[in-house]
């Protein structure tokens, strides 16, 4: 079956995807120009369909400004409906989009119902629905609006975000509508693009993804860590939930943004990352071990902050409980991709890390004084008992995508192959 946008791009000669923009009556309405903006361009045509609500946040004459279209927001148009006008812009979209989509427009949509133009529009397209939830934190919660998600999501349509961040109630949480500019990127460069949605190949499989740095505490103001700054990580579980797969990120101490629709937990330690990887691992089918985890912490930290006296001290130093390699050796347990940062010699140590631990796969990268750690960019070499493949440098976000494309190919193998005969290579 042909794709919508290639038919529509032979018919009018043009390449420009087009976007069908709902915005529905919520805060987050204020973005929807700042939205247009940035798809327009990107090259996308827009066509902005209002609900009467969205009228009392923004209005139609600013969103035909930097639309450059006349805004639709009445399914009695008497014009437009003498043609069929709600059919005819459901099949000149390629892609349609409802950025705000409030609990309401949600429910509705879930429901089947078509009561304004925009819930017929998305009833009558066969082109992809991405919605861009923007709620209070109790709403996006609230048992309703998750049963509604799971029931869209289970029929295809697609959800950016929401994202955690300040919200105009005053509060703080889940619910924030994702930034136009975020937005736009997604729709045109990342998991959609010209109204073509990315398979999902992890759907419905739960991934436990570990990101950043640990500390190990030496006394209550000093501590071991590393240089990682969670970047890897945390692009890799939002590639995994772009794949449709259910994320639990575990992550050490970065100043990151959580992607929204992950689910993040907190630690610090190396031995507090191994209690939360095994309280979460017991029904998850997927292990991703990006985080740089001490290898050894100090055998007991004081209790006092160590005051500046000798010219040397001794902090005696034991190794920290190995998270990957004890999931990796679990009776019943997930597809196991570890990562392994090295200065040298990095096809053997992780090969070597590879058949030791007892793993699926092994990412590689080299890490030094200009590359790995703090990077906007890396370049992986990635192996698996019986074959390899190599990633050249590009931007994290990219690599991630590349990565996690090549885990659920791995992974589907290993489901349909006994496990004794991957390992044996």
């Amino acid at each position: 079956m042909e794709r919508t946008a290639d038919r529509m791009s032979r018919e009018s000669g043009s390449s420009s995807p087009r976007i069908l923009l709902g915005v529905t009556g919520g805060i987050g309405a204020y973005k929807s120009p700042e939205l247009v903006r940035r798809l327009v361009e990107r090259g996308a045509e827009v066509q902005v369909v209002m609900t009467r609500g969205a009228g009392q946040f923004v209005t139609a004459t600013t969103l035909q400004a930097v639309s450059s279209r006349r805004v639709r927001d009445d399914l009695w148009d008497a014009g437009a409906e003498a043609a069929m006008g709600h059919i005819e812009l459901a099949r000149w979209a390629d892609l349609v989009v409802v950025a705000p989509a409030t609990a309401h427009f949600m429910g509705s949509f879930a429901g089947g119902l078509a009561g304004d133009l925009l819930s017929t529009l998305c009833l009558a397209t066969t082109a992809p629905v991405v919605l861009v939830p923007a709620m209070n934190r109790v709403m996006w919660e609230h048992a309703a609006v998750q049963a509604n998600r799971a029931v869209l999501e289970g029929r295809g349509v697609r959800l950016l975000g929401p994202v955690e961040g300040d919200q105009a109630c005053g509060e703080h949480g889940m619910g924030r509508m994702m930034e136009p500019v975020e937005i736009a990127r997604e729709l045109l460069e990342g998991r959609v693009v010209a109204g073509r949605l990315e398979p999902q190949r992890l759907k419905g499989v739960k991934a436990v993804i570990t990101a950043g740095p640990t500390r190990e505490p030496i006394d209550p103001v000093r501590y071991i860590t590393n240089r990682s700054s969670g970047k890897m990580g945390y692009a890799i579980a939002e590639a995994a939930r772009d794949a449709g797969a259910d994320v639990v990120l575990v992550s050490g101490p970065v100043s990151l943004r959580v992607p929204g629709g992950v689910r993040r937990v907190d630690v610090e330690t190396a031995e507090q990352m191994y209690g939360a990887v095994h309280r979460e691992i017991h029904d998850t089918e997927l292990f991703i071990a990006c985080a740089a985890v001490s290898d050894y912490r100090p055998h007991r930290a004081s209790a006092r902050k160590i005051k500046r006296s000798d010219e040397e001290i001794k902090v005696d130093l034991v190794r920290s409980k190995d998270t990957l390699s004890s999931v990796a050796a679990l009776a019943h347990r997930p597809f196991c991709v570890g990562f392994a940062a090295e200065t040298e010699d990095l096809d053997r140590h992780a090969r070597d890390k590879l058949a030791n631990k007892g793993l699926d796969m092994i990412a590689a990268n080299r890490v030094g004084p200009d590359c790995g750690f703090d990077a906007e960019t890396n370049a992986l070499k990635v192996f698996w008992p019986g074959g390899e493949a190599e990633f050249g440098e590009r931007a994290k976000s990219v690599l991630a995508r590349q990565l996690v494309e090549l885990v659920a190919e791995r992974y589907h193998a290993a489901r349909e192959t006994p496990r004794t005969s991957l390992l044996a290579g």
